[in-house]
């Protein structure tokens, strides 16, 4: 990506990044972070993905093992020199970034899924358990040589011991010798040179055998060490001397076996110090509660509810409000020009889209709602503010023509402008009529842009553009204070005489001005505003009927469903009415021929008419077959086309089926303890506390709550 240094300042992208600096460990890190520019998509997403892994360790208990280090990048120079000995310290700084490396290649694959591009950053690095072996084969915990580390060493020591335990024996008998002779001072002894000596009593020096090593400043005291320890005392020297050149040597020796694994440190150190610009990004993150939005391959980008970092905080600190701003940019809607009032916060929604855009194509999280959609740019150019040049001689519009000049140079498809107050400077008509041609050259050239304006054949030629749209930052044109609310879809009224009037600007002085432009002019930009509020309250009613209209259409197929089951049941209930009333006749007839038997009637003209009975059923159960014979053809007709119907419907319910077992296995593949996820459809965001059967315990910090996990999707 191509920015120039005065747009990166325009934008305030380095006092962006000197709020990230202070999180990071190291000064070269900081200092790294300072230097940080746009760089290309694959590197910045995964950059990307590292710091939204890190961040989600502080909203979790899952809290990555880096702490505090110290960089070894100078010692691994200095170890590569033939024969160099490198400081106690240097081996100490080696051991803990070693140790780091090999707690992070242990953490990061018990979380895998909460942390794949870290853990898969770490793996790469080959882990020599040797370094540390080595180190701590010579040093103890305290960072002193170990009288282990060499037989030689140790005997050195061993000597040295029973060098200062002679020296004291011998010390202590002649001190306790000539106190008793009262040949010492008060003070009995003293240190001189590091070494125990008597305070002898100047009058009795020559009384005492052995080495003066000094007086005291009245001279009444004469510091002798015994000459019985004196002998002791240089083999004491002698061996230390030795047990120095031993260290020497470990240490060379050490020195020269580390400087084989030199590739390793060095790796271990560009790790150690990528994690820690990842880990300041991650803390910035944090405090300005920045989000990885869904990083486009298409040419979309959606902010929702973005901030400006840098008035997040200082509004913050100051405990004062910040709006959040919401557009869209498509290839279908590349040009968004933005009007209304002075400091109603045109410019700074400018600042804010660039400034994200850069974060983003930088690998640094941006303040946004996380269902906002970004996409990448090849370069960014801006017009933002007061150019005036005393050094270049330029005048403000110069400064402004010069900045277009470039822009229409090197503008393509892939370009976002940001263009503040476009074509002031100069005469309003003249200034207005190029600010026109440089929209239409810029609009041919498909690239991305919001301007901002105030004039009104500007506006009038976005509406012309398909491609382009207007936009407005609302005012309460009552009290003349602004709403901060980007609102697309309409011109915004400049209010010219309004806010003069409100600035108390003397009336008379207002009805002149009126009078000096026409009528028509005067009232052309409420005109504009009053035809785009009412063409935005018409495509809202138009998007409201279409909905009511849905809506209908999935009612009146509810009614019919409903009416088509009222009528299956009315059928049903009326087969069953009737087949009951036959039955209830058939046995009305059976109990007459039962009384007529018993009043007497001959059996055998009851039998026959029963036998007739039985007969006229027949009939009517053979025509009632055919009938049914006929109807259940026609049902398995429509059962025939409903199954083929069904066979589709099977079909695609076994593809549903299949997604939804995939679904499945993926959900068990990231749902875990400590993972950030939403509700389906919400906004909040929380941390999976527990997980209990198809259950999860969702922490938002403030509160908790437990919900299905078939409702939940990761972050």
């Amino acid at each position: 990506m191509k920015i120039d240094k005065t747009d990166l300042q325009e934008l305030e992208f380095p006092e962006l990044l000197s709020e990230v600096a202070p999180f990071a460990y190291s000064p070269k890190t900081a200092e790294q972070i300072m230097n940080l520019a746009p760089m290309p998509q694959e590197k910045a997403e995964v950059a990307l993905k590292k710091t939204s892994e890190f961040l989600t360790s502080f909203e979790s208990s899952n809290a990555i093992p880096f702490n505090e280090y110290e960089d070894i990048e100078a010692d691994l120079k200095l170890m590569m020199i033939e024969n160099f000995r490198l400081e106690n310290k240097a081996f100490i700084r080696i051991k803990s970034i070693s140790e780091q490396v090999g707690r992070l290649q242990k953490f990061f694959p018990t979380l895998a899924e909460t942390f794949p591009t870290l853990n898969n950053e770490v793996q790469q690095l080959i882990f020599r358990k040797e370094i540390i072996d080595k180190v701590d084969k010579v040093f103890n915990r305290f960072g002193e040589v170990k009288s282990e580390a060499s037989e030689v060493l140790k005997t050195l020591r061993m000597e040295i011991g029973q060098a200062r335990k002679s020296i004291d024996e011998h010390f202590n008998r002649t001190l306790s010798t000539y106190a008793q002779q009262d040949f010492l001072d008060d003070i009995r002894e003293s240190i001189i040179e590091d070494q125990r000596v008597l305070a002898v009593k100047s009058t009795f020096k020559k009384r005492v055998s052995g080495r003066v090593l000094g007086i005291s400043k009245t001279g009444s005291i004469t510091y002798i060490q015994p000459e019985s320890v004196i002998k002791p005392y240089f083999k004491l020297r002698e061996s230390q001397e030795e047990e120095k050149k031993e260290i020497d040597r470990i240490l060379r020796k050490l020195t020269a076996e580390l400087s084989e694994f030199q590739p390793e440190l060095s790796a271990y150190q560009q790790y150690i110090f990528d994690l820690d610009l990842t880990r300041a990004k991650a803390k910035f993150a944090e405090k300005i509660n920045a989000v990885l939005p869904k990083i486009n391959k298409y040419r979309t980008l959606k902010l929702i509810n973005a901030f400006h970092p840098l008035l997040w905080i200082r509004n913050n600190e100051e405990n004062k409000p910040i709006y959040p701003q919401s557009l869209t940019l498509t290839e279908h809607s590349r040009i968004i020009c933005i009007s209304g009032p002075n400091a109603g916060g045109k410019s700074i929604t400018l600042k804010t889209v660039g400034l994200l855009q850069l974060m983003i194509q930088s690998g640094i999280l941006v303040p946004v709602h996380p269902k906002s959609e970004m996409f990448f740019f090849d370069n960014i150019m801006t017009d933002i503010g007061d150019n005036q040049s005393i050094e270049n001689h330029l005048s403000t519009y110069s400064s402004r023509l010069k900045k277009m000049s470039g822009m229409i140079r090197r503008a393509s498809a892939q370009s976002l402008l940001l263009i503040d107050e476009f074509g002031t400077g100069s005469d309003p008509e003249l200034g207005g009529a190029l600010a026109e041609s440089f929209l239409e050259f810029f609009y041919d050239k498909r690239s991305f842009a919001i301007i901002t304006t105030h004039y009104t054949n500007i506006k009038l030629r976005v509406e012309e553009l398909s491609a382009a749209k207007n936009a407005a930052m609302l005012f309460d044109e009552d009290s003349l204070e602004p709403l901060y609310k980007l609102e697309i879809g309409q011109a915004g009224s400049s209010f010219t005489f309004e806010v003069a009037e409100k600035n108390r600007i003397p009336r008379f002085i207002i009805k002149s001005a009126q009078k000096k432009v026409e009528k028509d002019v005067v009232n052309l930009d409420k005109t504009i505003v009053k035809l785009q509020q009412e063409k935005y309250e018409v495509e809202k009613l138009k998007s409201d009927l279409a909905e009511k209209k849905e809506s209908v259409a999935d009612k009146r197929d509810n009614l019919q469903r409903l009416n088509q089951q009222l009528e299956q049941k009315l059928y049903n209930f009326q087969k069953l009415y009737e087949e009951e009333h036959r039955k209830l006749q058939f046995g009305n007839r059976v109990e007459a021929f039962i009384d007529s038997y018993i009043k007497g009637k001959a059996r055998k003209e009851v039998v026959k008419d029963f036998i007739k009975l039985l007969e006229q059923e027949k009939y009517r159960k053979l025509g009632a077959d055919k009938d049914e014979t006929k109807r259940l053809q026609i049902i398995k007709r429509k059962i025939t086309q409903q199954l083929k119907r069904q066979d589709i419907i099977e079909k695609i319910a076994e593809t549903n089926e299949k997604l939804e077992e995939k679904k499945r296995e993926e959900r068990k593949l990231w749902l875990k303890e400590g993972q950030r996820v939403r509700i389906i459809g919400g906004t909040s965001v929380g941390t999976i506390e527990k997980i209990s059967k198809n259950k999860a315990i969702i922490n938002y910090g403030n509160f908790k709550t437990t919900i299905n996990t078939d409702e939940l999707e990761r972050i």
